[in-house]
């Protein structure tokens, strides 16, 4: 073969090798004889295959023109609209496409989106594509300029299945999901630009993969209130989007959250208290030791706040942990097991430190029974409350079951106490004396001895600072004060 011949045969693109001699010839007389016609024809190859991306996954705003291929996922209905300026209406179709690394859609325009709809392109195809990346109003899509069937090309993806939440990447829409509700937050309005009132909402799932937090528009958000933790559910035609370095799954009119029948388990692992550090973002779960009383203040624009502050305990240490928000209003008492995923580790009261529960943070309250100590995680447990498990997880695939073991103290006990004020395995809870620091006023009045607090009921007028030590019964982790000196 020639040189023509061997250097269109490298050239991956729908062209016919006629056309890629015309485009040859066309190049040799643009550059007025200063190519030979081999030196044409590697610069015609090099334009042919500038833009080939390998997966769906690799494209991105911004980029001049993409190639690649994707198998037919689903197709849209036509849709008419008003040209500026001109008398005749435009015409637009989307078609959702993948591979096996991600999903997005297509728009087809004009006489390609009639020829869709009359019926030329069939769910299953496969797809070569050429065309410009966007934003659309769904996230990533790309306006197509050229697109032809390829038979020989096969893509492993089946329309109309699930993804896997460790396998959702930016840009991706009409995707459908499967997961456990972790956590729902209230439904919040806002103004748009336009005077229209929004809405929104958000709740957090997961799967045995991962966990991603869902945010929901407008009708959709009524999903939020209705939905309990632990309850199955399949986002169905969500997309993906970036929030401060996030991803989040998002559904608007075209989309839905509904429930299903199929088990879904998610067992993520949870960082030891005793190993965290300032600055880090991570997931916990122990066991509530006390509560303070949720407290408002007011904002500096105007606004009230609320928080509540909390000390979880694993096997490992004990933190306090700040609820802000919606959060504040969780049903959470001592004794309860918990789940806290992405908290904030700050520099807390007295050089401790305190994890911040904030807007992007997930909150699980474990039912009864559900898992055995959450020590650095916790392991899941059998009905007598034994580990049957060595990873450090939550065992929140217990909770997606309603079984398991009764949570217990860091040594399986069941204690959910400090160790200075441990209570008895008799009904009457042992007298025991406190002492510590004033680290909060009110009710209850909260001990801070250096290492562990203490949450005190009691009448005695206290200020902060005050070093006192209480003496009482505990019970629920908390210490009822017969004596305060």
């Amino acid at each position: 073969m020639g040189a023509i011949e061997d250097i269109y045969a490298d050239v991956e693109a729908d062209v016919s090798e006629e056309e890629f001699r015309e485009a040859v010839e066309q190049k040799v007389e643009q550059m007025g004889g200063l190519a030979d016609t081999e030196t044409a024809a590697m610069l015609i190859a090099h334009e042919l295959s500038e833009g080939e991306v390998n997966a769906i996954a690799d494209i991105e705003p911004g980029m001049e023109e993409v190639k690649f291929i994707g198998k037919v996922m689903s197709v849209g209905e036509l849709r008419t609209f008003e040209r500026d300026g001109e008398d005749e209406d435009g015409r637009v179709i989307n078609v959702d496409v993948a591979d096996e690394t991600a999903s997005i859609t297509l728009s087809f325009w004009d006489e390609q989106a009639v020829s869709i709809d009359e019926g030329q392109l069939e769910v299953g195809q496969v797809l070569r594509i050429a065309g410009r990346p966007k934003d659309g109003y769904n996230g990533l899509e790309v306006s197509v300029d050229k697109a032809e069937p390829d038979d020989e090309e096969e893509i492993d993806v089946q329309p109309g299945g699930t993804t896997a939440i460790e396998s959702l990447t930016l840009g991706q829409s009409d995707v459908n999901v499967r997961g456990l509700v972790l956590d729902t937050e209230g439904v919040r309005t806002f103004d748009r630009d336009d005077g229209s009132e929004g809405k929104v909402a958000n709740l957090a799932i997961g799967d045995e993969t991962g966990r991603i937090r869902v945010t929901l528009w407008d009708e959709r958000t009524a999903r939020a209130e209705e939905l309990d933790p632990g309850v199955a559910v399949e986002v169905v035609d969500g997309y993906v989007r970036e929030r401060e370095g996030d991803l989040e799954l998002h559904v608007g009119d075209r989309g839905a959250v509904d429930e299903v029948e199929d088990t879904v388990e998610f067992t993520p692992e949870t960082a030891p208290i005793d190993a965290i550090e300032i600055g880090q973002s991570v997931d916990i779960g122990g066991v509530i030791r006390s509560t303070d009383p949720k407290r408002t203040f007011d904002r500096d624009d105007g606004s009230e706040g609320q928080v509540r502050n909390v000390r979880v305990q694993d096997e490992t240490g004990d933190i306090r942990v700040a609820l802000w928000g919606d959060k504040a209003d969780k049903d959470v008492q001592p004794g309860d097991e918990v789940f806290l995923a992405d908290v904030e580790i700050e520099d807390g009261w007295q050089d401790d430190l305190e994890a911040s529960a904030n807007w992007r943070s997930t909150v699980v309250v474990l039912e009864d029974g559900a898992t055995d100590t959450a020590g650095a995680g916790g392991a899941t447990g059998d009905s007598d409350g034994t580990a049957t498990g060595e990873q450090a997880d939550t065992g929140l695939d217990a909770f997606a079951d309603g079984d398991g073991g009764s949570a217990g103290g860091a040594d399986g006990s069941g204690a959910t106490a400090a160790a200075a004020a441990t209570q008895t395995d008799s009904a009457e809870a042992e007298v025991v004396e406190f002492t510590g620091t004033v680290v909060q006023t009110g009710q209850p009045v909260v001990l801070d001895d250096g290492e562990e607090t203490m949450s005190v009921e009691t009448d005695a007028t206290l200020q902060l600072g005050q070093e006192v030590t209480a003496r009482g019964p505990v019970a629920d982790g908390r210490l009822d004060a017969d004596d305060v000196f």
